[in-house]
């Protein structure tokens, strides 16, 4: 018997889960701009394990515990949060919505009570993302060549208020990103023999991407910048980067610090040893080294490591409130979500971004009743079935 079709949604209001957002994001968005959110490194090992991982993970449940009233609401690098979970930083977020991009995610995250992280290579200014939404906010930046480039950022997030920067430091070099390159795929996007048919087949995309501004590194507009966004960052990347460097940005940064990239217990040890304040568990969503575990298996032995010392955030493969339950349930604080909410920005702005955020803090809140949990601190690890080896 042939397998049903997928279920297509007839608007973003009709989405049941992620999973749906992807599909209208897919079919909205040219094919070398849908790639790029949804591709990885190599044959894309790691993007599928980060996935299944949490599929692979049983849960089990407290019978007659009374779930009257679920309370998510947290603490994450200081901020409140009405969930456990908050907007990881991706980079160009206009490439996505040109009409929308990081104002519509920050102005979704506010609404919804939960913290706001800004790539270094955002299309839109942190001043003009601070001037949008008054909620908490945090600035994700690199140690790059040019040093000045990160104290001039710096002191931009620490007048917009950005209260918590986040080190990334997965990404000594950029992954192989191979849809990249069989699209042609640039930043801003070039019309090309090989992608003129792709443009041609999303029109509406490609209108809001011909009447507004060019998508570019805003928070760098006052340099040249040859060789489009990709080029740039690959110049600045720099392959010396050690944990001086971040001992150094520790010293130049007085908020809270999170360190992103963190696949290790001895590097969660150095992380906190360092003056972190949280430790950012990470695979950079499959996007670099592929091969790499699942960010979810690295989780306890890392929690075992540092757990009361640093707050632990997971970000990697979370597509429903379940994986939000396990990950809690495993150790970690919170998490970061990535594509979850891209697909919704690319299906429709900023109420594709909230519908993702609604949907996600539903089925947490289900997922917590179902296990008999009320209140967050109430996710621990005997939720997780352990089954007896054969």
């Amino acid at each position: 018997m042939a397998a049903a079709p997928a279920y297509m949604p007839s608007s973003i209001d009709r989405a049941r889960n992620i999973a749906d957002l992807r599909r209208l994001a897919r079919a909205r968005l040219p094919r070398m701009v849908f790639d790029y959110i949804d591709g990885g490194a190599d044959d894309e090992v790691t993007l599928a394990r980060n996935v299944m991982r949490f599929r692979d993970i049983e849960l089990i449940w407290d019978a007659l515990a009374d779930v009257s009233t679920i309370d998510t609401r947290t603490f994450i690098l200081g901020s409140a949060s009405a969930s456990p979970f908050c907007i990881g930083p991706t980079a160009v977020s206009r490439l996505f919505h040109p009409r929308g991009g990081e104002i519509a995610v920050a102005r979704a995250a506010y609404a919804a009570g939960i913290p706001y992280a800004c790539s270094t290579i955002a299309s839109t200014s942190v001043e003009a993302i601070a001037a949008a939404s008054p909620g908490p906010k945090w600035f994700q930046v690199y140690v790059w060549k040019d040093r000045s480039l990160v104290t001039e950022m710096l002191a931009r997030a620490k007048a917009a208020s950005f209260s918590a920067i986040i080190l990334t430091v997965d990404v000594p070099v950029a992954g192989n990103r191979e849809r990249d390159y069989a699209n042609d795929f640039a930043i801003p996007p070039k019309i090309t023999m090989r992608t003129a048919s792709q443009a041609l087949a999303a029109p509406r995309y490609l209108w809001d991407l011909l009447t507004t501004p060019e998508v570019r590194p805003a928070n760098f507009e006052h340099l040249r910048i040859d060789g489009g966004l990709i080029g740039f960052i690959n110049a600045q990347f720099d392959r010396a980067v050690t944990w001086d460097d971040a001992r150094w940005l520790r010293e130049q940064w007085s908020g809270k610090l999170a360190i992103k990239g963190i696949a290790s217990p001895p590097d969660a040890e150095r992380a906190v040893g360092l003056g972190a304040d949280a430790v950012w568990v990470s695979n950079h969503g499959g996007r670099q080294l592929d091969t790499a575990p699942a960010t979810i298996d690295t989780l306890p032995a890392i929690v075992d490591a540092v757990r009361g010392r640093a707050e632990i955030i997971l970000d990697g493969g979370v597509r429903r409130g379940s994986d939000i339950v396990k990950a809690l349930a495993l150790g970690a604080n919170a998490v970061a979500l990535g594509r979850a909410y891209l697909y919704g920005l690319a299906a429709g702005g900023e109420r594709g971004v909230a519908r993702a955020l609604a949907m996600l803090d539903a089925e947490l809140r289900l997922t917590m009743a179902l296990c008999g949990r009320a209140k967050i601190d109430g996710l621990t690890r005997d939720l997780i079935f352990q089954r007896a080896l054969p």
